[in-house]
């Protein structure tokens, strides 16, 4: 085990530590919000809809690991793992603050798995309410099938008092003897969604129903609004409370963001990750839009381990040249896999190993009024990137995900053409 290792085990231990005496002092209903994706998002929709007519604690970034979330409970942010000073001085600011008065109400937390049995590290946030997202291919290297990963998502149910799950993304099938409450589309749901234009009719399990306008794209965002206004709801609002709290939510950088670009053309950005469950959603939302041409720029998914050819072979296949008049991959794996797959459903492919190269070409080739979605993962990826070139107002480049001096020094050093 390495140091770095060894440092981080010891100071979750210590973080876990005050976090227990914090929660037992304290009367703090905790949100914990799961799911292989959508998480942040959710949780992001989640808070600021109760932080406008609560006090609620959380954080804007994806704090979802053993040594972070309990520097969210401490409202701190991590620094450099090295840093002994930095922590030294968390340590005691925590002492002190689980002595004074608690200004918060409620905590809306994110927690992660990166494999098998982590999630029960936060047995001892014991959440007043779960809520799961969705089920789907996650760190694959690590998990041995889509099962596993169900197990891993669902066994915060066992230490939570009560659950919230998006039926339509987890499946009934996953929850045989499991007590929750759920949100989805189909009829058997305790809250229903159904999407109008750039409406949304929300009925919720009491029967009454709210019409409203939502900044979220797509069903996905459709889902993210319907998990706030159900947990608003869970937690006793009214349904005038409920249409008031919604207003709050705002997109999220790098998901589903809608951005300004060249020639008359929009950008629908969802940079920040990708799954195969992820992708299909984001090129529905290419898929439903009226404006012509449409372009998908599809990065490689990473963290699929076994999974990774037959999953980047069936973004592939989802590719519809009916209703797509480019396809442009970025990455490795996805222009070994998916572009293949893609050009055998008689899809036009272009393929590139940088998104500054792919960027390049669609500010050199564009065609006004365009429509262009951008999806892909992280290392060796990153599609953020190929948007630069395309954005109207340059300004724009800093509402773009992994813009930190620290992540724009990591992709100088992955790719060779970055200028």
């Amino acid at each position: 085990m390495s140091i770095k290792s060894v440092g981080k085990s010891l100071l979750s231990s210590l973080l876990e530590y005050q976090a227990k005496r914090l929660l037992n002092n304290n009367d703090l209903t905790i949100i914990a919000v799961g799911g292989s994706v959508g998480k942040t998002s959710t949780k992001l929709a989640i808070a600021k809809t109760i932080a406008s007519w609560a006090e609620v604690i959380y954080q804007d970034g994806n704090y979802n690991d053993r040594l972070t979330v309990p520097l969210v409970l401490f409202n701190q942010t991590e620094p450099q793992i090295f840093n002994v000073w930095a922590w030294l001085k968390i340590l005691i600011s925590n002492e002190k603050a689980i002595k004074q008065t608690y200004p918060y109400k409620y905590a809306v937390l994110e927690i992660g798995t990166d494999g098998p049995n982590q999630l029960q590290r936060f047995s001892y946030l014991q959440p007043d309410l779960y809520v799961l997202t969705a089920i789907s291919e996650e760190h694959m290297e690590y998990f041995l099938d889509l099962d596993s990963v169900a197990k891993e998502e669902l066994s915060p149910l066992a230490f939570s008092k009560q659950a919230l799950v998006n039926l339509d993304a987890v499946g009934p099938k996953n929850l045989i003897e499991q007590p929750f409450m759920s949100y989805a589309e189909i009829k058997q749901a305790d809250y229903i969604i159904k999407q109008q234009a750039d409406q949304l009719v929300i009925r919720l399990k009491d029967g009454n129903q709210l019409t409203i306008k939502a900044p979220l794209l797509g069903r996905q965002g459709a889902m993210i609004v319907l998990a706030a206004a159900a947990v608003n709801h869970w937690l006793g609002l009214s349904l005038a409370e409920i249409r008031a709290s919604l207003a709050s939510i705002e997109p999220v950088p790098g998901r589903m963001q809608l951005l300004k670009g060249i020639k008359h053309s929009q950008i629908i950005d969802d940079t920040y990750n990708s799954s195969p469950l992820a992708a299909k959603a984001a090129l529905d939302v290419l898929y439903g839009c009226v404006a012509k041409p449409k372009i998908a720029v599809l990065g490689s998914m990473n963290e699929l381990g076994s999974y990774t050819e037959s999953a980047h072979r069936d973004i592939g296949a989802y590719c519809d040249p009916k209703r797509l008049d480019l396809v442009i991959t970025v990455g490795e794996v996805a222009k070994k896999y998916l572009a293949p797959a893609a050009r055998q459903n008689h899809c036009e492919v272009i393929s590139f190993l940088s998104p500054y190269q792919a960027g390049q070409y669609l500010k050199d080739n564009l065609k006004a009024n365009s429509v262009i979605l951008f999806k892909g993962s992280q290392n060796a990826v990153f599609c953020e990137e190929a948007i630069k070139p395309l954005l109207l107002n340059a300004k724009d480049s800093a509402k773009l995900v992994r813009q930190s001096k620290t992540w724009l020094k990591l992709k100088a050093k992955q790719f060779s053409d970055l200028t």
